[in-house]
């Protein structure tokens, strides 16, 4: 489902990262572990297509990512990815229900309204689907952000130090959430962390 192979990038003026070799099969879960400043983010970013890479390729369900036109990017990855940051980066004048809705819009992908009930509910926000982001916990706000980025049923979701400001019982919590509906809808998932405690929910792993 996903595979990455060859992978070069160099910032200017910086030492080039090799990257690993790997894949992530449909309904699998990944972590990518290493410090700051191993190259997380950045793989995240050249597997998004947010960044390109010196060489190498990157294919998502047999599409080569980095060989899809800049016209059609934006709507492809919408499609087929999800996104999740330790930031939510929610829309505060949406309510938790029209955050769910936004991957629909913006990818022209209409979500149905019974789709967006059972994500409330898998969730455990039926009762807050008509309030605002300030408005709920820590906790409920990245219960709405793993939600948003399942809405779509992507072929992969990609999960930036998700867990890092929660304690270890919301940690767990969250982490067993994003695995079990990725599991569900057959979504390949890859964290990328440092946070170890990870390991007790995902056994699978590459360390860069």
């Amino acid at each position: 489902m996903l595979k990455v192979k060859d992978l070069l990038f160099g910032w200017p003026g910086s030492a080039t990262i090799r990257f690993p070799d790997f894949q992530v099969n449909a309904g699998q879960s990944m972590l990518l572990l290493g410090g700051s400043g191993s190259g997380k983010t950045t793989l995240l970013h050249i597997i998004g297509g947010l960044l390109r890479p010196a060489s190498g390729t990157v294919f998502v369900q047999g599409a080569e990512v980095h060989k899809i036109p800049g016209s059609e990017i934006d709507s492809w990855r919408g499609k087929h990815m999800g996104f999740i940051f330790q930031k939510h980066y929610l829309l505060p004048s949406l309510t938790v229900k029209q955050n769910l809705q936004t991957p629909g819009w913006l990818s022209g992908t209409a979500v149905d309204s019974d789709e967006i009930s059972q994500m409330l509910d898998n969730l455990g926000l039926s009762e807050k689907s008509e309030s605002f982001p300030d408005q709920l916990s820590y906790g409920q706000q990245q219960r709405l952000a793993i939600g948003r980025a399942l809405i779509n049923k992507p072929d992969l979701i990609l999960a930036d130090e998700p867990t890092s400001a929660l304690d270890d019982k919301n940690c767990m919590r969250v982490i067993d959430l994003l695995k079990n509906l990725c599991s569900r809808n057959g979504t390949g998932l890859l964290v990328a962390t440092h946070d170890h405690r990870l390991k007790q929910a995902i056994s699978d792993f590459i360390e860069l």
